[in-house]
């Protein structure tokens, strides 16, 4: 089993910027993170494979959202700019225990692991 302990999470202004840990008690597979708004389903947010190889992101984020991690801490990011009020949501790390399909890497029912989840709040 592997306990995931996400950081970073706040309040922001829009444009401005917040970036995400998520550190991990051991090894994992292909990292994701998803958010949940208030009166919305968890949405697929970001992921990037085992060796970082290979990224993904929602339209809704892509070229303000940097997805990474750094296998030698156990430790993934997300690196969230140019924020917008519409950003805000509670952010969920997740991951999966072994090799999933690369399809799989876009729905929550693909992971494991998650984390307890950190409020992320962009004012107008």
């Amino acid at each position: 089993q592997v306990q995931l302990v996400e950081s970073g999470g706040g309040l922001v202004q829009a444009g401005g910027s917040l970036r995400l840990s998520c550190a991990a008690s051991g090894r994992t597979y292909t990292m994701g993170w998803f958010r949940q708004a208030p009166g919305r389903e968890r949405e697929f947010v970001a992921a990037i494979a085992w060796n970082g190889g290979s990224t993904d992101y929602a339209d809704s984020v892509k070229g303000r959202f940097t997805i990474s991690r750094d296998n030698s801490k156990n430790t993934g990011y997300l690196q969230m700019n140019i924020l917008k009020p519409e950003d805000t949501a509670v952010y969920y790390c997740a991951a999966a225990r072994t090799f999933i399909s690369y399809a799989n890497r876009f729905s929550s029912r693909g992971y494991d692991y998650w984390g307890q989840g950190t409020q992320v709040t962009v004012s107008s």
